[in-house]
């Protein structure tokens, strides 16, 4: 039965080659031949779009999850993709199973967790800062949250942070769960950690969501405001259905109305006062999400 198969296995191979050849510049094309992972018409065009201008560029990708659950020997099928898509770069994995028997040429593969601490801090030691991370890990919502909270300061200026699957963020955890259902045994799935509340500050569709302020952290009114990591180097955020793509940079630039988180002497000068302090504002706490 081998021998009789073996022929239809190396076609099968040899043509999987050829077009991954074909459409190695093309994401969504690309996708659908390593498809142990992806949502091909999901994710294709938005990984398209973002990455299409860094393909030649010699960069140090890491993808957190490698996939083929708990067997040793397999997933690896994105990170394979992601080295025929980056000709040049280095791709790194990273996954609670240990995945080494699936390294290859620029593709090294560390064992871990995604919410330790310092196992990030020693693969950041060995690799080097890294222009790609792309989280497709555990997709808790709590490691998700701390796992960006520690490498988003390893990503080099100019680099990408995705997070995927962020559907995982509305699938109801346990305690959530069973306020409205009889069985005392949740699914698997509601670990996540998600929650009912599209509010709830511990998911991390909330934290993103509070990451869009970053943005344009120098037009708070808001005196004596101090500017923490994230609103000095997030200089974009594009969110797409189960995709964010977070943006690095320089975000120091001053604003347009406002002066040290407080309105320009022009400004207040049209409304006739010398300082905010004259109208009695109260302003609100601003919280910090690098420590949410």
């Amino acid at each position: 039965m081998v021998l009789e198969n073996s022929p239809n296995l190396f076609l099968q191979k040899l043509h999987h080659q050829f077009m991954s050849f074909i459409y190695r510049n093309d994401l969504q094309k690309l996708l659908p031949l390593y498809s142990s992972k992806w949502n091909p018409h999901l994710f294709g065009q938005h990984y398209q779009e973002h990455f299409a201008p860094l393909i030649n560029k010699k960069l140090k990708i890491l993808e957190i999850g490698v996939g083929g659950y708990e067997d040793p020997y397999s997933g690896g099928d994105s990170l394979r993709m992601w080295k025929q898509y980056f000709p040049n770069s280095m791709v790194y994995g990273m996954d609670i199973v240990d995945k080494k028997a699936l390294q290859e040429d620029r593709i090294k593969i560390f064992q871990g967790s995604q919410d330790d601490e310092g196992f990030l801090k020693k693969v950041v030691a060995e690799t080097g800062r890294f222009d790609i991370i792309i989280d497709d890990g555990s997709h808790r919502n709590d490691h998700v949250i701390q796992t960006f909270k520690i490498l988003f300061p390893e990503l080099n200026n100019g680099g990408i942070y995705v997070v995927k699957n962020t559907h995982t963020f509305y699938i109801p955890s346990y305690k959530n769960w069973s306020n409205f259902c009889k069985d005392d045994v949740a699914p698997h799935w509601a670990e996540y950690g998600g929650s009912l509340d599209l509010y709830d500050q511990k998911t991390m569709m909330n934290f993103l969501k509070r990451l869009v302020d970053c943005l344009s952290h120098q037009e708070f009114i808001h005196p004596g405001y101090t500017p923490n990591y994230f609103d000095k180097h997030i200089v974009g955020i594009h969110f797409y259905r189960n995709q964010v793509f977070i943006y690095k940079g320089d975000n120091t630039a001053p604003g347009n109305v406002v002066e040290n988180n407080t309105l320009r002497p022009d400004f207040l000068q049209e409304i006739g006062i010398n300082s905010l302090a004259e109208l009695k504002l109260e302003f609100p706490a601003i919280d910090a999400p690098t420590k949410l």
